[in-house]
């Protein structure tokens, strides 16, 4: 499982004209799920995520996690982060898990961070999405789990 994160102002998630997710300050999560991810990789992205500590405290410095800024996630599955160019130039998405089994663990990893204590909004899985951020920093951090 591999999760890009990006610390945000402000992200929402258009659908069809629609706004389905839209959070202020905290994380957009693109989260990618990999054939053979289970529960405990499931586990381990939401309670990375949540406690990650890239915010300033105040005196500058990335010490602080989501709870401690009152953020909030915005999670959007995304399968391409799991495409192989090795050799090529098109993406093979083969490691890609299939979409029941993908879809059941982006919820799952959303539940995670829900209980955790952090509030979450979320894309639709396998939709045709519009991300809109503000990105803050710019910080982005990768993390995969010990399958990756």
């Amino acid at each position: 499982m591999k999760a890009v994160i990006q610390r945000v102002m402000k992200g929402k998630v258009v659908v069809d004209g629609r706004t389905v997710g839209k959070i202020g300050k905290g994380f957009l999560v693109f989260l990618g799920v990999k054939k053979g991810d289970r529960d405990t990789d499931v586990e381990y992205i939401g309670r990375k995520v949540v406690n990650l500590r890239v915010f300033e405290d105040e005196v500058g410095k990335m010490n602080l996690r989501l709870k401690d800024v009152e953020g909030e996630i915005l999670l959007v599955s995304q399968f391409t982060l799991h495409g192989d160019t090795k050799g090529q130039n098109r993406p093979s998405f083969i490691e890609a898990a299939e979409p029941k089994v993908a879809e059941k663990m982006y919820n799952e990893v959303g539940k995670v961070i829900n209980k955790e204590g952090v509030k979450v909004e979320k894309g639709v899985f396998g939709a045709k999405m519009e991300v809109e951020i503000v990105n803050d920093g710019p910080v982005t951090i990768i993390i995969e789990s010990k399958n990756g």
